[in-house]
Parts: structure tokens; C-alpha cells; sequence
């Protein structure tokens, strides 16, 4: 069992994969943000009189109906990065643990 968990590949995922977790998570915060100046471009290019009338023309545009699908999709990358590195972490966790039953076996059998 110990065989089949390699510390050594995890942390090897979690380095090589942490810059692509890094600008995802960029990637959410930047688009989370845009959405309120894409909210006031699009008000301000709006024709109707009131503010309420601008925001909702606002939320029903295509240009932030699109935009709401690109928040979509930022976090679901950003997300499934993030649990393969907590899965990654978990191996290490485990194969310590393992380590550790084994050393104590060990001192109780000799």
C-alpha cells in the first residue's frame, strides 16, 4: 500500500501545477471585477431614462449574459485546481500516516 502512494509525485503535481491554480484564481478575481465595470459600460451606453430601466437592460445584455458564462468557467478551472491540489495534499497525508503505522509495527515487533 505504502508502495502505491509516492509522496514525491504529489508534491511534484502541486509545484507543477501551482501556476496554473495561481491564474485561475487570477483569472476569478479579474473577471468577478470586470462584471461591475461591464454592468456600467453597458448602462451608460443604455437609451432608457431611468436607472433601474438602464440596469436592467444592463443584466439582459448579451455582452453580460456571455460574461456571467466566463465567471462560470473561471471558477469551475479555479475549483477543480484547487482539489486536485487538497487530493494531492491528501496523499502526502496519508502516506505519512502509513510511514509512521509502519516505523511503529517495526518497534513492536523487534
Amino acid at each position: 500500500m505504502i508502495d502505491e502512494i509516492s509522496p514525491f509525485k504529489a508534491l511534484d503535481f502541486i509545484r507543477d501545477n501551482a501556476p496554473a491554480y495561481s491564474q485561475a484564481k487570477a483569472d476569478v478575481v479579474y473577471v468577478t471585477e470586470y462584471r461591475k465595470s461591464l454592468k456600467a459600460i453597458l448602462m451608460s451606453q443604455s437609451t432608457a431614462k431611468t436607472q433601474s430601466e438602464k440596469e436592467a437592460e444592463a443584466y439582459a445584455h448579451e455582452d453580460y449574459l456571455c460574461h456571467l458564462h466566463a465567471i462560470r468557467d473561471a471558477v469551475s478551472e479555479a475549483e477543480r485546481l484547487r482539489w486536485l491540489m487538497v487530493a494531492a495534499e491528501a496523499k502526502i497525508e496519508v502516506w505519512r500516516s502509513l510511514e509512521s503505522s509502519a516505523r511503529t509495527e517495526g518497534r513492536a515487533v523487534a
